[in-house]
């Protein structure tokens, strides 16, 4: 049987080849698990131990201000004690007055205590969102019951195209291909040629509605007013060649909405 040794008697036994200073670290240091024990102590795992929340325990008084202040604010108390350092009345800046008036915030102007607790407990705001509910319950809707009922449209709706045409039955368009240039999507596509009195029409005025961003700027280039936009915006189809439209179709859909387009454009004058 083995008799148990102190560190020191281990100490004792090394070599005396060893230092003394050295042999004395050695004997010294600590076991690893006082090591292990240390190290845990201190590290950030105590903190997910320990918990952190809950009440806490408020002093009278300011809280304690931190070090590199505390010397600072000492220094400025002292100061301010000393006779003959200040005026009668006056308050120096460090003072414990301000330090505790800095400390806390000042809550006199919010709600007090009896308020609080009167919306908690009678659940006031609740009582506010159900009256709100019920003014509304007996108010006219909102709805509309879409398609028979329609809400009004803007006189810069953007809708679909049509190409007007001149009271005496005369299409607008003079092939300037200003639409077909400023289009971002380039859905636009325009032949044109002369005539035997020298003006010039289109031959061609196809437009693909499925590249089309009813951006607007079609109208806004054209100088004739001829490609404008409508307020129609249910025109779905089953295909997708039904979008293409071409110059016939663009003719017919200005010839049914002219009225319309006037009273649009006359509505719309001033801002242009």
């Amino acid at each position: 049987m083995v008799r148990p040794t102190s560190l020191l008697s281990i100490a004792r036994t090394l070599p005396r080849t060893i230092p003394q200073r050295q042999r004395l670290s050695l004997s010294l240091s600590p076991s690893p698990l006082v090591t292990l024990g240390r190290t845990l102590h201190t590290s950030p795992f105590r903190s997910f131990a320990t918990p952190t929340t809950g009440p806490q325990r408020v002093t009278s008084g300011p809280p304690p201000p931190a070090s590199s202040e505390a010397t600072a604010n000492a220094n400025a108390v002292k100061d301010a004690s000393s006779p003959g350092s200040r005026s009668p009345g006056e308050t120096t800046p460090g003072s414990a007055s301000q330090l505790a008036d800095s400390s806390y915030p000042d809550y006199s102007k919010g709600p007090s205590a009896l308020d609080k607790a009167s919306q908690l407990f009678f659940f006031t705001e609740i009582l506010r969102g159900m009256w709100i509910v019920l003014e509304n319950f007996f108010r006219p809707p909102y709805t509309i019951m879409y398609p028979f009922e329609k809400g009004p449209l803007s006189p810069r709706f953007r809708g679909e195209h049509a190409l007007r045409r001149y009271p005496n039955g005369e299409e607008r368009c003079i092939a300037c291909k200003l639409c077909e240039a400023i289009c971002p999507a380039q859905a636009i596509t325009i032949e044109s040629e002369a005539r035997e009195d020298g003006s010039r029409r289109t031959t061609k005025y196809d437009i693909d509605m499925t590249k089309c961003i009813y951006c607007g700027f079609c109208q806004e280039a054209c100088p004739v007013d001829a490609i404008v936009e409508t307020q129609n915006a249910e025109y779905s189809t089953e295909t997708r060649e039904e979008l293409l439209y071409n110059k016939e179709k663009l003719l017919s859909n200005g010839d049914r909405a002219e009225a319309e387009i006037q009273a649009n454009l006359q509505a719309d004058h001033f801002y242009r």
